[in-house]
């Protein structure tokens, strides 16, 4: 499976497509196809690249 998220670097700011709730997160790790993410609403949050591609707000 692809890497949806390679392009992910720590400090950059995401949104979780299905979960909005969650708020704008920003990415503290980005380790093969996982990358952890602390969401305000929900805190940190291991997403597999291969099957949810986040969605950039800004390189913070």
């Amino acid at each position: 499976m692809e890497d949806q998220n390679s392009f992910l670097e720590p400090g950059m700011l995401v949104r979780h497509p299905t979960q909005p709730d969650w708020g704008v997160g920003q990415v503290q790790s980005n380790i093969g196809g996982r990358v952890t993410v602390n969401f305000p609403d929900e805190g940190k949050v291991v997403i597999d690249s291969t099957r949810v591609m986040l969605v950039l707000v800004s390189s913070g």
